[in-house]
């Protein structure tokens, strides 16, 4: 059963000096990360739990649609990296509201 989830949050930027090239996120939180939070535990009751706790999605920011992994934070919610073709092709930058539909 595929579960669909639309969720709007600022683009970020993720660097450290061990790694300096920049990865870019948008964190899912509120209902949003509650309801994958849910689907993370239904998965690992069902034995299908991955790597760090991540979840398999399809996400689609505008016109770009593109499969990858959200994760869970210790600190807040999901998640999700937004790969560099998807920034240019949408125009986004860092601080920009995105708003992505995530398929689980």
């Amino acid at each position: 059963m595929t579960e669909q989830i639309t969720h709007t949050g600022p683009l970020w930027r993720w660097t450290s000096p061990a790694a300096p090239a920049a990865w870019h996120f948008v964190t899912i939180d509120g209902a949003a990360g509650e309801a994958l939070s849910g689907t993370a535990i239904m998965r690992r009751l069902e034995g299908n739990s991955r790597g760090f706790g991540s979840l398999k999605v399809t996400a689609k920011i505008g016109e770009s649609t593109f499969k990858t992994s959200v994760f869970p934070s210790k600190e807040t919610g999901w998640l999700l990296p937004v790969k560099a073709s998807v920034r240019k092709a949408e125009g986004l930058s860092e601080g920009d509201a995105v708003t992505v539909v995530l398929e689980v």
